[in-house]
């Protein structure tokens, strides 16, 4: 069996075919003197927030700033994959509430997203895997997440392009598989959101960073900026990978660390990739989007770092593994690369929380689960911004945890932390 490779922008009959752009653009608003909120960060879980700030509580004087574009940094970035079969309550039970966020959200933006639930599977190549799979199958179903637990026949049977040969370094002795995971389209998720809030009145401000912050005692009162200083009833910081920093401008230290966090994609092919297929032990994950490229990667690499790329090595290892695991892929030429930066708390769970500063909110720490998580992560952020108490899905994620050791830590216990 070969892959056939087509031309750029020629589908094959079952393809959809995108637009060159969606038919909405943004100008770039001065900013007013004064918002009720002001987001630090432009990408996918700051566009939610203002989103489900206007829609579910009705404050609209809102801006959003970003010191690049709307959704240019790890929201142009990720893996694009969607699931929900975590294994510690918490965890559980935010990223199953996104996945039904998911479900509806292109109904509710009235915007395509190309949502795609093809279903996800997390191979097992070790003993120690098939037991610590079978485990997270049973957590999650008895917290009502749909998760099946199959044998390598039924892997092939689901993906019939993976090999389960047993003389190949990583053999293939089952999966997890969740059928309702999938992917979606990261910038269109983005602009759906950004398109939304903007018609209810909240100002998308581009090219406007944020270089330190305003206090009246121990509350904020605004932000400084790039395009002037702004004034604000409360400031939430959500700008992935480089939450360290600015709250570091705020007085405030938080236990995450930053990662590069790499992925590549191919050529177009025609559609022979089933579903979304990981491995915990190679760190690897393999999917076909819409149009027909290969979307691979990698777990994140293990310095720490801000660069938006990686260690050579590290992709070359994850490429050389997924190529064993999907022979058909052997000769798919390799279409551009790169690396997103990723913040990583102690215990691999994000931090959704009030601060120790009066009216300043954080949001950070969801590794490679930001993606997946956008949708509650972008809900329950915005209700604890507006009622200033936590929702009961994110009271878990609070910066208190680390005082009280009540750590959610899902380093390993969720497969491939994609």
């Amino acid at each position: 069996m070969s892959i056939k490779r087509i031309d750029t922008g020629v589908l094959t009959a079952n393809q959809r075919e995108l637009p060159e752009h969606p038919d909405f653009m943004w100008g770039n608003p001065e900013p007013k003197k004064s918002y009720d909120v002001v987001i630090i960060g432009g990408g996918g879980h700051g566009l939610a927030t203002a989103y489900y700030l206007a829609k579910n509580h009705g404050i609209t004087n809102v801006a959003v700033v970003e010191k690049g574009w709307l959704a240019g940094g790890n929201m142009a970035r990720n893996t694009t994959i969607i699931r929900s079969n975590y294994l510690w309550d918490e965890s559980a039970a935010i990223y199953e509430h996104s996945l039904k966020l998911w479900e509806g959200l292109e109904e509710e933006l009235d915007c395509t997203l190309f949502f795609s639930q093809r279903g996800v599977l997390n191979l097992a190549h070790t003993l120690g895997d098939v037991r610590e799979s079978i485990r997270r199958v049973e957590a999650n179903r008895l917290n009502g997440i749909d998760s099946e637990w199959l044998d390598p026949q039924q892997v092939k049977e689901a993906c019939p392009i993976i090999n389960i040969s047993d003389d190949i370094r990583y053999p293939v002795m089952g999966a997890t598989y969740q059928p309702r995971g999938g992917i979606a389209k990261h910038d269109w998720v983005a602009w759906g959101y950004a398109k939304r809030a903007a018609e209810l009145g909240v100002d998308l401000i581009q090219n406007c960073e944020v270089t330190g912050f305003l206090f009246d005692g121990n509350r904020v009162t605004g932000v400084q900026t790039t395009r002037g200083t702004i004034a604000a009833g409360k400031v939430a910081m959500c700008a992935a990978g480089h939450t360290s920093v600015l709250a570091e401008l705020a007085g405030i230290r938080v236990p995450i660390q930053s990662h590069p966090l790499q992925a590549l994609v191919s050529e177009l092919h025609e559609q022979v990739h089933p579903n979304v297929v990981m491995s915990n032990h190679v760190h690897v994950y393999v999917s076909q989007a819409h149009k027909g490229e290969l979307v691979m990667g990698a777990g994140v690499d293990s310095y720490n770092g801000y660069g938006q790329r990686g260690s050579f090595h590290v992709i070359e290892n994850q490429m050389s593994a997924a190529v064993e695991l999907f022979p058909i892929f052997a000769r798919a030429h390799l279409l551009r690369t790169w690396g997103g930066i990723v913040d990583v708390t102690l215990d691999a769970s994000p931090i959704v929380s009030k601060t120790e500063v009066d009216q300043l909110y954080i949001n950070c720490g969801w590794g490679t689960g930001g993606f997946k998580g956008a949708p509650a992560a972008g809900l329950t952020y915005a209700h604890t911004i507006a009622e200033d108490e936590p929702h009961p899905l994110n009271a878990p994620f609070s910066l208190e945890r680390f005082v009280t050791g009540q750590l959610i830590d899902e380093h390993g216990a969720a497969a491939v932390a994609h």
